[in-house]
């Protein structure tokens, strides 16, 4: 296992990192556990989790994967682990999570670390991330900026948090130790470069990495973002590398074959899109025209881009974990990166 640093933190992190947003639905405890301990005999020492996992989100299971992961943890040695976490943002449709919430105030993150630092039954968090900003972005399969959606029924423009301010609740949790480094996940270059600004005016916390979306048939991290992340030192932290299953081929093979997008029906609405299914074929086809197999293929591509520090990975069984740890061996030859070019200008990012 290779390992690089975030930002201009200390931490220095392995180059996967084991995402846990199946943890307390599609997996056991035991199961979850099961996995950490192999990832970590593998050389992993970067776990990722979230106040809201399980995913996708419901009542009956949120903070179950906090609550896992805190139950290993507590019998590791901690200083050897580096742990990602996230607050959620506003959001409808999800009351139970601090009854919305409405916002990402200073008693939002506030109430939101505490109670995952008790779940995940350690003093600190490496990494503390937004979930999603709070003002309006596309997100989650959207990929258009619509203005309007900033209004209220009157006209009127909504109000939300002023990352100043999100800044400054954060700064308060690293003074305090709770918090090493921040990092913000699903944002936009614009967002990005306000944390970076407001950071350095006001001589606050300095985003070390953001966690955002990257695979072969979503590449939008490469317009605008990919240079901000060079140029301002910053770390992204890819996740969704295999596109929710679709990059291995096992819709293409069989489209009921089992997986969350078989299981949740409706969910993830970035991988409804009408590209998606014959981009998926041709990777999977180049893949093995090459005698690799397509989650080779497609992990090789993002563990190894010059811009993308550490991956995130998930599996629902041990077989699918270790053929994803193992995938890091995979080094795409020039030609296969050629190909793959041809085919991202001939059917470029179905799945934004």
């Amino acid at each position: 296992m290779e390992y690089s640093k975030l930002g201009n933190t200390d931490l220095e992190v392995s180059k996967i990192c084991l995402g846990t947003m199946t943890y307390g639905d599609q997996n056991t405890e035991a199961e979850a556990h099961e996995q950490l301990d192999y990832a970590l005999a593998q050389g992993i020492n970067f776990i990722d989790t979230a106040e809201m996992y399980p995913v996708p989100p419901k009542a009956e299971t949120y903070t179950r994967t906090e609550t896992m992961v805190g139950n290993w943890l507590k019998k590791q040695q901690r200083d050897k682990i580096i742990l990602g976490g996230k607050v959620a943002g506003p959001r409808r449709g999800m009351d139970w999570i601090r009854g919305g919430p409405p916002s990402l105030d200073r008693a939002n993150i506030r109430a939101a670390i505490e109670a995952s630092l008790k779940r995940l039954q350690t003093d600190y968090i490496d990494v503390y991330q937004l979930h999603w900003p709070e003002r309006n972005v596309p997100m989650f399969g959207q990929y258009q900026f619509d203005p309007t959606q900033e209004l209220d029924a009157d006209d009127k423009q909504r109000q939300w948090v002023s990352i100043h301010n999100q800044l400054e609740t954060l700064s308060e949790l690293v003074q305090e130790g709770k918090v090493r480094a921040i990092g913000l996940s699903n944002e936009q270059p614009w967002g990005l470069m306000e944390f970076l600004r407001i950071a350095k005016e006001y001589n606050l916390p300095r985003v070390a990495t953001v966690q955002n979306c990257y695979n072969l048939i979503n590449r939008g991290m490469e317009f605008g973002m990919a240079e901000v992340l060079h140029r301002e030192n910053v770390s992204l932290l890819a996740y969704s590398p295999l596109a929710f299953g679709h990059l291995t081929a096992k819709y293409i093979d069989n489209p009921e074959a089992k997986g969350r997008v078989t299981m949740f029906l409706g969910y993830a609405q970035r991988y409804k899109k009408p590209g998606v299914f014959p981009a998926s074929a041709a990777y999977a086809k180049l893949a093995r025209a090459y005698g690799l197999t397509p989650t080779q293929l497609a992990l090789g591509f993002v563990y190894h881009r010059w811009f993308v520090k550490s991956t995130i990975i998930g599996a629902t069984t041990m077989a699918q974990l270790k053929e994803n740890i193992d995938a890091w061996q995979t080094k795409l030859a020039p030609e296969i990166l050629a190909e793959i070019e041809q085919l991202h200008l001939t059917m470029m990012n179905p799945a934004p």
